[in-house]
């Protein structure tokens, strides 16, 4: 029996991680959003303040800089940047319509990042991995979503909650 028209969801695939081997920090976000998976690049969605926290956390104005330039910049700074989930059904951005999400190889990544200290989940739907995570036996953050949909947390706030972390594993300038 075939689904009724208009119900039928699309399998989107995500995108591929960000790394070095010498990364100290794995974040973690869900999915890309529409927006991201349409420029494929990562926080890819003009209201999504990712971008915004690691310039204020860095003092680099990343948004000024090309999409891989920014990439190399956090690279630099001993970041790496993937997603929990690497194909999933979904309508729309939100993390809540998720469904039949494929995990992505989070612990073959890290196995290929020898330095790496911690993993912090970028929201609540990644943070929702936590158990795979722990399995590292790393420091593992739940950080506040830098999604335009977590309008509850002030930009302050959640920059505060970033640096501490980013902090805690040398990721801020000297």
């Amino acid at each position: 029996m075939s689904e009724p028209v208009g119900l039928a969801t699309a399998r989107q695939q995500g995108l591929a991680p960000i790394w070095a081997p010498d990364a100290r920090l794995l974040l973690l976000g869900s999915f890309p959003s529409v927006a991201s998976l349409a420029s494929q690049q990562y926080y890819g969605h003009p209201r999504n303040q990712f971008w915004p926290l690691l310039s204020a956390l860095w003092g680099q104005d990343l948004r000024a800089l090309g999409y891989e330039e920014r990439l190399a910049f956090a690279r630099s700074r001993g970041l790496a940047i993937w997603d929990v989930y690497a194909a999933c059904e979904r309508e729309g951005s939100l993390d809540s319509a998720i469904r039949a999400a494929e995990p992505n190889d989070l612990l073959g990544l890290a196995a290929q990042m020898p330095g790496l200290q911690a993993v912090a989940h970028n929201g609540g739907e990644s943070a929702r991995n936590i158990r795979v995570t722990q399995t590292l036996g790393l420091p593992v953050y739940r950080l506040p979503s830098s999604s335009p949909a977590n309008a509850s947390w002030s930009f302050e706030r959640k920059l505060a909650a970033w640096r501490e972390v980013f902090a805690r594993h040398g990721l801020l300038a000297p």
